[in-house]
């Protein structure tokens, strides 16, 4: 059904007022998944109105959008995407800053340690002596990625770890907010063998000293880049030192599509959200500044990658690691951060008069409020 903008707001203001217990009957379920499907569709016009006015725009097997050089396309992300998937290894479990936009936002300080001496390798605690153990055992994964939450925080523990996934020829990436990156730990990531650092640039509000480090780690490591999520503040920042952020010579920027969760969605309250295929609910402005920052270096012809990290790109990557799983046709991880849905995120788009439907119809019968009570 193509609900009308003011079908859908009334509904989803009675949904918003429900009790949480109160259970959602099909009819009522329906009227829900329709209003999803128009607030995405018109955002998939909005966003391939934008796509259109890219001339450099690539597609990475149809499972995402790059503009640039395309040798600079992050292996860590062709390994996420076309390879055997993004295997997490996660050891530190505090942050030395808080983000609004962090998944983990309200609760760093209770996020439970890996173990003394242990590493998180596919859900698995490992010792360090295990690690040869696993690689003599199990298949050798394309890439793997240092995540969760701030390695710097005790980053001299993962250089031993590094040289034996290098020795063993496994591509491996870091992520850091790069606030406590210096010469003398870049440099003994890249000796030991770390394959591609990944600095979130609004994690510090593009800090000057933070873009520093990024040109500083370029000295040691093959590729440098920045992985960010994109917001209004990252966006204006980012302009404001465009100049001194390509002078480092980084290799690609993910702009990562923001999406929300129950730590970190209050943060955005009042702001225009949409829900992709029923999964990640995201500010609808996160991707259409992607697409304006990619416009903007297509034409400036940068000499790096923008690499356009969607709720699209995320739901390839689900069904891409399915199928390396073996699992069966059709089955992906990709899905909703909430166990129930939070109707009142959706109020905002709904009532705001800018935003429109692309076509409406007349509620069928049987979906009036009366007929679904009575």
């Amino acid at each position: 059904m193509k609900i009308s903008k003011k079908d859908a707001l009334m509904w989803f203001e009675f949904f918003s007022a429900l009790p949480e217990d109160e259970d959602i009957m099909t009819k009522q379920q329906e009227i829900i998944y329709a209003t999803f499907a128009q607030i995405e569709e018109a955002i998939d016009h909005r966003n391939n109105t934008l796509k259109s006015e890219i001339k450099g725009l690539r597609s990475l097997e149809n499972r995402t959008y790059f503009v640039g050089n395309e040798s600079k396309f992050p292996k860590g992300c062709a390994s996420c995407l076309l390879g055997t998937g993004l295997s997490a290894i996660r050891k530190t479990n505090t942050c030395n800053l808080e983000c609004k936009f962090c998944y983990n936002y309200g609760e760093l300080d209770d996020i439970s340690p890996v173990g003394e001496g242990m590493w998180e390798i596919g859900g698995t605690k490992f010792y360090e002596k295990d690690i040869d153990l696993l690689l003599s055992i199990q298949q050798k994964p394309t890439g793997i990625s240092y995540v969760f939450l701030e390695p710097f925080m005790e980053i001299e523990k993962y250089y031993p770890v590094i040289k034996k996934f290098s020795d063993a020829k496994v591509h491996q990436h870091l992520y850091t907010n790069g606030t406590l990156a210096t010469e003398e730990n870049l440099k003994a990531l890249g000796e030991a063998g770390l394959d591609e650092i990944r600095f979130n640039l609004g994690a510090s509000d593009c800090s000057d000293k933070v873009i520093e480090n990024m040109g500083i780690a370029k000295k040691f490591i093959r590729n440098v880049g920045i992985e960010t999520p994109m917001t209004p503040e990252f966006f204006q920042a980012f302009f404001e030192k465009k100049r001194t952020i390509l002078e480092t010579r980084l290799d690609f920027i993910n702009c990562a599509e923001l999406h929300l969760n129950a730590n970190n969605i209050d943060n955005y309250d009042g702001e225009n959200m949409y829900i992709s295929r029923h999964g990640y609910i995201s500010p609808i402005w996160s991707r259409e500044l992607t697409l304006k920052l990619m416009k903007i270096a297509d034409e400036e012809n940068w000499n790096l990658v923008v690499h356009d990290c969607s709720n699209h790109t995320k739901f390839a990557r689900g069904l891409n690691l399915g199928t390396k799983e073996g699992r069966w046709f059709g089955s992906s991880n990709y899905a909703s951060e909430f166990s129930k849905i939070p109707y009142k995120v959706f109020l905002p788009i709904l009532r705001d008069d800018n935003f429109k439907f692309l076509s409406e119809e007349e509620m069928p019968a049987g979906y009036q409020p009366g007929e679904l009570f009575f």
